[in-house]
């Protein structure tokens, strides 16, 4: 054990420790909430008979096929075992991740592309937006309201969580003006007929069945788009709310969901993002001019505001400090001054209230972890207050011990590019391309209850998509989900950087939507984008084929050809020779990768498979792997009180599995270390979770570092997280800095 926790350690990056001697500390056994995935040949009123001691929450036969149910470990395990089990999952919690946004993808200039006398507006189409409810008093969206189902009460009433019902939430209002606001503002398909579905409650949060149950009722309900602008951090296919949302496109749904805000990292989208089926949205900056700082001249950083922060207003040099955690005594002497704060322990708002009061110009939050962040401040600050990442607040900290440091605001004009907290992909198992498409996520103005907010985020991007979507249905009604799908892709524009580099295909997928292009596509290609897998270069040599389909949908003879990306070596495309489509005329082709993997260059390989159609130019994005090693091992670990099963819940995916998994307790002040045997834990591939009682953890009460670490081949894979115990911790589920919408 002591070899082990050295490991972990040197993993973690501490450098001095004392290893204690208590015996390893077991889960306990208690009710959970699970969601059972059935094979689809087992009826299930006869599985439910099965079932005749178990509680079943919720049930599901459209999207996703099986139970949601409440039982123990030993229960579940022997639920598993029973012939037409596909998977068992436990539940797991969900958060939902400018005017101008409407005309920079095009919408305005699309309203009277049917006749004169006929809008494309979206009208007729049915959107169901899954999210925390929607204002339908709101004056721009009370025509474009139909209906719903609330799904966190079990009720017809989807409004809004209201102050009366807990913590107040506005994110699905917003969502749903982006896609068909028809007031002072309008959305992209104004005339959409909208449709909430509440699997979101106070604060932000639900639940995994929650979700599935939303999907479920929408795809029952008729809807032809459905919209999640929610997720975790999970990067893996197989999850439950990912299964459903491809079931959903099995039944001729076109599904459009939000890629997260944890970029600008590989590997960051989480699920339902990572659903191969849906329509995978991440963010991109419309036109605008942004505040970067410079440190003493060296690189510049893009200022990142928090939600609800005031603009940044600073036009010159000031001074800025180490205000550590942000208390009232970190902030002494920070009059005038900017202030970086550690994040962690207290709110966002708690930390700018602070020095807001000690006189304190503006605030840096720099993450605690790795990646960016989308923080969240309540109504009341009147400074800037902006993220950091990780790496640059603690060299900023850095500077700051060697002596005065200055930072300099400069601005830049940027024009179409991916935005920094975007996810990024490949996905793990399956290697898919995630996101497919890019929208704008930044600045983005829409309604909320009572008015009207610019929010950024992935969420913001989704919504744009599906409103696009709907006005690809109202000209094409009887297209299917792949079909609205391609179309979208197989126009859309690559963005490059600031070096005028295009991004990865991981990065932006097809690109930005260009709706214009969209709605007059003529020629589709699909499966829009090719994923070739993964390669070990011990492997002998190997050809891989995906089939392709492209469909003529015009009045004219369209010749198609294929145009070999560059060379690389070990590689040779197999391509199809130039053939002519005749009007409405269809055709499927396979485009084959002929490998010798000893030759190929270690790591992700991606580009562009160029087909002329006529005139036009369709890029179609691809990506194979060749013995990369870089994924993550260990995911979405989370250490929190759950009421419901009183005590601390733990859960974790692993998406190769493992040969050992450990938890441990670290007090930071002492690096004092407590292991906690995950001993009921399956170490094969896919999410785990245990409960621990609080004597169990036979720690004191305070704040401390969770540690995942899982053991593979002999390497150590580590996630951590933070966690309060004791009686703050026990009277909240999660401290509130942490809802952030996607």
């Amino acid at each position: 054990m002591n070899r082990k926790l050295m490991n972990v350690f040197y993993c973690f990056i501490i450098i001095m420790f004392s290893v204690i001697n208590e015996e390893p500390v077991h889960a306990v056994e208690k009710l959970s909430s699970y969601i059972i995935e059935l094979e689809r040949d087992q009826p299930l009123e006869k599985f439910e008979q099965k079932l005749t001691d178990t509680k079943i929450t919720d049930r599901y036969e459209y999207a996703f096929y099986g139970f949601a149910v409440e039982v123990d470990k030993f229960e579940i395990d022997r639920i598993a075992q029973i012939k037409g089990v596909k998977a068992v999952y436990p539940s797991v919690s969900y958060k939902v991740a400018l005017d101008e946004s409407v005309r920079f993808i095009g919408a305005d200039q699309i309203r009277r592309k049917l006749s004169k006398d006929k809008s494309l507006t979206g009208k007729g189409v049915k959107v169901g937006v899954i999210d925390t409810g929607i204002d339908y008093n709101h004056r721009d969206l009370k025509d474009s309201y139909y209906g719903g189902y609330d799904l966190v009460d079990q009720d017809d009433d989807p409004m809004e969580t209201t102050l009366e019902q807990g913590e107040p939430t506005q994110h699905g209002t917003h969502v749903a003006g982006i896609i068909a606001a028809n007031g002072k503002l309008k959305g992209v398909a104004p005339k959409a007929e909208i449709y909430a579905y509440r699997a979101i409650g106070p604060g932000g949060t639900g639940t995994s069945e929650q979700v599935i149950a939303a999907i479920e009722r929408a795809v029952k309900d008729g809807m032809d788009i459905i919209n999640l602008s929610l997720g975790n951090d999970v990067n893996g296919p197989d999850w439950p709310t990912s299964i459903a949302l491809n079931g959903a496109a099995e039944q001729g749904v076109v599904a459009v969901t939000s890629n997260g805000n944890s970029g600008p990292g590989m590997w960051t989208v989480g699920s339902p993002g990572t659903a191969s089926k849906a329509i995978s949205v991440g963010a991109s900056t419309p036109s605008m001019t942004v505040p970067y700082i410079r440190l003493n001249r060296e690189e510049l950083t893009p200022v990142q505001l928090l939600t609800g922060s005031p603009k940044w207003d600073i036009n010159k040099s000031y001074e800025v400090i180490d205000a550590k955690k942000g208390t009232t005594e970190d902030l002494q002497g920070s009059t005038g001054k900017l202030v970086l704060i550690e994040r962690g322990d207290t709110s966002f708002t708690e930390k700018a209230q602070n020095a807001q009061k000690a006189g304190a110009r503006a605030v840096f939050i720099y993450n605690n972890e790795e990646g960016s962040y989308n923080g969240l401040l309540e109504a009341g600050i009147s400074i800037p207050v902006a993220a950091l990442g990780k790496e640059t607040g603690e060299q900023l900290k850095a500077e700051i011990i060697q002596g005065h440091v200055y930072l300099e605001t400069v601005r830049k004009e940027i024009d179409d590019q991916l935005a920094l907290f975007s996810s990024r992909g490949p996905v793990t198992v399956e290697w898919g391309i995630k996101p497919d498409l890019t929208a704008p996520g930044v600045a983005i103005k829409s309604t909320v209850p009572d008015g009207y907010t610019p929010l950024d985020g992935t969420s913001m991007a989704s919504p744009h998509v599906a409103g696009a979507a709907a006005l690809i249905l109202q000209l094409h009604p009887d297209w299917e989900p792949n079909q609205v799908k391609a179309a979208l892709m197989n126009t859309a524009k690559k963005l490059t950087n600031d070096e005028g580099e295009t991004y990865k295909v991981y990065e932006q997928g097809a690109g930005r939507i260009q709706l214009q292009e969209a709605v007059i596509a003529d020629t589709l290609i699909y499966p829009s984008s090719l994923t070739f897998g993964f390669w070990n270069k011990r492997l002998e040599r190997q050809q891989r084929g995906i089939q392709l389909k492209v469909e003529n949908h015009s009045a004219v003879d369209k010749k198609v050809t294929f145009n070999p990306p560059s060379y690389k070596a070990g590689i040779q495309w197999k391509l199809p020779s130039s053939f002519t489509l005749r009007p409405f005329e269809k055709k499927d082709v396979t485009v084959t990768l002929d490998v010798q993997p000893q030759f190929m260059n270690q790591g992700i390989h991606d580009g562009w498979l160029n087909v002329n159609v006529g005139r036009e130019s369709t890029a179609i994005p691809y990506l194979y792997l060749v013995d990369e090693l870089s994924y993550p091992k260990v995911m979405g670990f989370d250490f929190s009180w759950d009421e419901h099963e009183d005590g601390y819940k733990y859960e974790l995916y692993l998406s190769k599995g493992a040969d050992e998994v450990f938890i441990f307790l670290i007090e930071p002040n002492t690096m004092k270390l407590t292991p906690l045997k995950a001993d009921k834990l399956s170490y094969s591939k896919g999410r785990q979770a245990g409960v621990f009682t609080r004597e169990e953890l036979n720690v004191g009460d305070g704040v401390y570092y969770a540690v995942a670490s899982i053991e593979i081949d002999g390497e150590t894979y580590l996630n951590e997280t933070i966690v309060e115990i004791g009686k703050f911790g026990e009277s909240k589920q999660h401290i509130s800095e942490d809802l952030v919408e996607y």
